[in-house]
C-alpha cells in the first residue's frame, strides 16, 4: 500500500531512518535523529517527539507502508506500537548526508580546538589559530574520524605535529602554585592533583603547597575547584604561562 505525502509535510531529506531486517524483509520507521539517540539514552520518553510518522514502512522514501500480513509474519503481531518500540531498540539508525557532514564538521572543530588549546609556537609562546593547525594536519594526511573520541584524536594529532615539526610547535603547560591549610587540603588535594599534568613539588607542613604543571584549558576548572573546596582559605597562583615541555611529549 502506498501513502501520499501531503504538500507541506516533512521533507524526506530531513528524516532519519531506523531500519530492521526481519526474515526476508526490511522494515523502517521515520524519526528525528537526535531524538532517537536521546530516547535510547533514556533522556527522551515521549515517542511523539521521536517519531516523524507513527507508522512502520517497508520503504519510507517511497511511502510504502508495511501491511498487517507482513508485520504478522515478521514480528508475530500487528501492533504498530510494539513493533515500533522493537525497531527503535534494536534497529540501525541511518544518518543522512547532511547529518553525517554536520557530525564530521563538529568532530573536526572539537579536535582543532583541543590542539589549539594545548599547543603553542615555541618561538613566541603564542597559540596557533585553528586554521593553521588544520592546514598542517592536512599536509600530514591526518584525517579526523567522527566516530572516535575527539580528545583521543587530538592527542594523536599533537604527537604527529610535534614529531614532524612542519611548523614549530610544542605542547604548552601552565605552572601553578596551590596553597591551603593542610588540615583542610587533605579533603580535596587528590582532586586538585588529578587536574595536573605533572606535580613539580608538594609540601605538607602547616600549610599545604603544591607546585604543578597543568594544561592551559584546565586552569578555570582548577581555580573553581580550589575556590569551592577551599571556602576562601585556599589560593591558586599562576607562576608561568606557556611552559614548553622538553623532550618527549608526555601526553
Amino acid at each position: 500500500m502506498l501513502i501520499q505525502q501531503p504538500s507541506g509535510s516533512i521533507k524526506l531529506t530531513n528524516v532519519s531512518l531506523v531500519r530492521m531486517r526481519k526474515g526476508k524483509k526490511r522494515f523502517e520507521i521515520a524519526c528525528y535523529q537526535n531524538k532517537v539517540v536521546d530516547w535510547r539514552k533514556g533522556v527522551e520518553k515521549d515517542l511523539d517527539e521521536v517519531l516523524q510518522i507513527p507508522q512502520v514502512f517497508l520503504n519510507v522514501s517511497k511511502g510504502q507502508v508495511a501491511n498487517n500480513d507482513e508485520l504478522k509474519a515478521a514480528f508475530g503481531t500487528t501492533n504498530q506500537d510494539e513493533i515500533i518500540l522493537q525497531i527503535l531498540k534494536k534497529g540501525e539508525l541511518q544518518v543522512g548526508n547532511k547529518e553525517r557532514q554536520a557530525k564530521a564538521d563538529q568532530a573536526k572543530a572539537e579536535v582543532l580546538h583541543i590542539i589549539a588549546d594545548k599547543c603553542i609556537n615555541p618561538t613566541n609562546k603564542r597559540p596557533y589559530p585553528a586554521s593553521i593547525i588544520e592546514k598542517t594536519l592536512h599536509e600530514l594526511s591526518f584525517n579526523v574520524n567522527a566516530n572516535k573520541p575527539p580528545k583521543t584524536q587530538a592527542l594523536e594529532g599533537i604527537k604527529l605535529l610535534v614529531s614532524k615539526q612542519v611548523i614549530p610547535i610544542a605542547r604548552a603547560r601552565m605552572k601553578v602554585r596551590v596553597t591551603a591549610p593542610s588540615k583542610d587540603a587533605k579533603k580535596y588535594s587528590d582532586k586538585v592533583k588529578a587536574l595536573a599534568v605533572e606535580v613539580d613539588d608538594e609540601d605538607w607542613s602547616e600549610e599545604w603547597e603544591l607546585i604543578a604543571f597543568i594544561d592551559p584549558g584546565s586552569f578555570k576548572q582548577l581555580d573553581e575547584l580550589v575556590r569551592n573546596e577551599g571556602k576562601g582559605k585556599a589560593n591558586v597562583e599562576l607562576l608561568e604561562t606557556a611552559v614548553i615541555q622538553e623532550g618527549d611529549q608526555a601526553l
